[in-house]
């Protein structure tokens, strides 16, 4: 057995290094600039010499004749030399003591001009040295201190500089950030790197994995696809609503391949300066054809990636189309079976350029939808691996409680699950924590201490009660598990529905949700005579879908079978609408005729069952929170429910 020398350098006891800039050249910058001042500071002999003016020259030292000579320096300052002889008297003690200077000079004075300094010495020694003359010398001197005050500037600006181009430059490729403005900046995952990702922690999407992991199998083992005369594809584009595992899967083929894997974001290829965009995808395809066979991974492609057309030909930065043109030229520009696969991802697929999509650049499309039941009952099992469960939790009522979600949102219902354990110091997360969690991301945290006045919260009530009771008795509306009166973020009640899985859904169950909608506020107009500003969020929701039919589905008899759906999203850019000001009208009067037939079929079933109307309306007053059990008590069982029960 080879015992490793701990002074080889290996992966485990490297120690990073500090990056260029680091703390030792912060050290070394401060030391130089100590060492400079203190050598300024004992170097320059302007310190160890007195500053004075004219009369304390003229009076103690000229008259009394102690001078013996005046040194001109730069027309400026004039330095004086007191004789050797007079040091020792009293009055210049403080001149040796304090400066400890006996060869001088020992006086410094500056002067207006040399002319006006030269007059007044020559009056001055016509009356009190009519025989001896003062020697004055001129000298010109140049201070290194005087350079370093000129240099000093400039080499801060360019410092400053040379730091904003490093934190500009910051995470590229090394040298110089000056010349760096064109390289990319991804993020490298070598050969051999762990990745935290893999196929195991992606729950549902089978058919998804399927496909991803036929390319990570080529990259693995080219030689069994390419000996058939078969071609990779190029490109792998992943479509799908936010939360769905995009990002997911592509972490999964980086600890999957075991290759390069290149990740970048594609708003990392927009950049102020003009051609920077082009120059780093040209640079990042460089880099990936080297370390080939690798893989490349555009974040969130649409950044660059939009559609061109005439409505973008008036924009003024024209930096993400000269971005996108390289990119198309790069991704067509492959040689066969060159090793470099590309993924991308996008939840806005409809704005992308046709280029970009079209066989030979993104030759295959996968499509990750939300998951349906049975795959939200897989996403659960991964997302409570780390959890201390109690035995109490069942995952098919919670994936059942949580139709539409995607897996994003069953991790956060996890986290937020056991996170409320832990705040009520619990030693398990139970399955009312889970709950809790759901009703809390989807309404928002209970406001009870919010204050509501007994008037509004009997309006609340009716308002709540009127939904249940409607969605009671119709047959197409989903199964009713709870209704609440306690505010939730920012409404002052709710009522929480089963809501199952549709891929089509028929005008019949459109309508039934339509009165479930408006039950509300035909409630407060049948027992207040008057409803209230509360309905706002269900006139709008139920003025959408209205919409929706007349206009998309082509549910309307008047109308007929046209739709002005626009899936291109060509029509959003457009500042008209696709139709004539004459169909715009009848799509308006077919809507509030829809609405106004709905509401009016929903009051004629809360009437007939206005009874049941006030008890549970009462009950909510009391209770603010009723659960199934306490709404068949009032209402019966649903006939929907009875038939499944009889027929399962």
């Amino acid at each position: 057995m080879k015992i490793p020398n701990k002074n080889t350098e290996t992966p485990e006891n490297r120690k990073p290094k500090p990056p260029y800039g680091g703390y030792g050249f912060s050290w070394f910058y401060i030391f130089l600039f100590t060492f400079l001042l203190i050598f300024y500071l004992f170097s320059n002999s302007t310190f160890n010499v007195k500053e004075i003016v004219w009369s304390d020259f003229e009076g103690p030292m000229l008259v009394r004749q102690d001078v013996e000579k005046i040194v001109v320096v730069n027309k400026e300052v004039a330095e004086i030399y007191i004789k050797q002889d007079r040091l020792e008297d009293s009055r210049y003690k403080e001149i040796t003591n304090r400066f400890g200077s006996k060869t001088g000079p020992h006086y410094r004075m500056t002067i207006g001009s040399v002319e006006t300094f030269e007059n007044k010495l020559q009056l001055a020694q016509q009356d009190f040295l009519p025989e001896e003359k003062i020697d004055i010398q001129y000298q010109d001197r140049t201070s290194w201190i005087n350079i370093v005050s000129w240099v000093l500037p400039f080499g801060i600006i360019i410092l400053f500089w040379l730091f904003i181009l490093r934190r500009m430059g910051g995470g590229g490729t090394g040298g110089n950030p000056l010349f760096n403005f064109g390289k990319s900046t991804p993020k490298i995952s070598e050969k051999g790197t762990k990745s935290s990702a893999s196929f195991k922690d992606i729950a549902g999407l089978k058919e998804a994995k399927i496909e991803v992991m036929e390319v990570v199998d080529f990259l693995k083992n080219p030689d069994t696809y390419t000996k058939l005369g078969a071609k990779i594809p190029k490109g792998v584009m992943l479509v799908g609503p936010p939360g769905t595992g995009k990002t997911l899967m592509a972490r999964a083929v980086a600890g999957e391949a075991q290759v390069p894997f290149f990740s970048m974001s594609g708003s990392e290829f927009v950049e102020m300066f003009v051609g920077v965009g082009a120059s780093r995808v040209r640079d990042l395809f460089k880099r990936a054809k080297e370390k080939a066979p690798s893989i490349i991974f555009i974040d969130e492609i649409d950044a660059v990636g939009r559609s061109r057309g005439k409505v973008n030909a008036f924009q003024a930065n024209d930096e993400r189309e000269s971005t996108l043109n390289q990119l198309l030229t790069e991704l067509d520009g492959f040689g066969p079976n060159t090793g470099v696969i590309v993924l991308a991802a996008t939840n806005r697929p409809d704005i992308l350029d046709k280029a970009l999509l079209r066989p030979g650049r993104f030759d295959r499309h996968i499509y990750l939808e939300l998951p349906t039941k049975e795959e939200r009952i897989e996403i659960f099992k991964v997302h409570i691996r780390p959890l201390k469960l109690a035995q109490e939790v069942d995952l098919a009522t919670l994936s059942a409680m949580s139709p539409g979600f995607s897996g994003a949102d069953i991790a956060n219902i996890c986290n937020e699950a056991a996170l409320i354990a832990a705040r009520k110091k619990k030693k398990q997360v139970e399955q009312t924590d889970f709950m809790e969690a759901r009703d809390r991301i989807v309404g928002g945290i209970e406001r009870k201490s919010k204050i509501i006045s007994p008037k509004e919260k009997e309006i609340v009530a009716h308002h709540e009660a009127g939904h249940a009771v409607v969605s009671w008795y119709l047959e197409n509306v989903d199964s009713l598990v709870k209704v609440s009166i306690i505010p939730r973020g920012k409404s002052l009640g709710s009522a929480w529905y089963l809501t199952e899985d549709r891929q089509i859904v028929t005008k019949s169950q459109l309508m039934d949700q339509i009165c479930a909608s408006l039950g509300g506020r035909a409630a407060e107009e049948i027992i207040f005579d008057e409803p209230s500003s509360g309905a706002l969020d269900d006139l709008e929701k139920v003025t959408k879908q209205a919409y929706t039919m007349v206009a998309y589905y082509g549910l309307d008899e008047e109308i007929g079978p046209i739709s002005f759906y626009d899936s291109s999203g060509q029509n959003e850019r457009l500042l008209g609408k696709p139709y004539s000001e004459n169909m715009a009208q009848l799509i308006d009067k077919e809507v509030q005729n829809l609405i106004i037939t709905a509401y009016n079929r929903t009051k004629a079933l809360l009437l007939a069952h206005r009874e049941e109307l006030e008890k549970l309306a009462q009950l909510l007053l009391q209770k603010e929170v009723v659960e199934k059990e306490d709404l068949e008590e009032i209402l019966g069982k649903r006939s929907t429910e009875i038939f499944m029960e009889n027929n399962p």
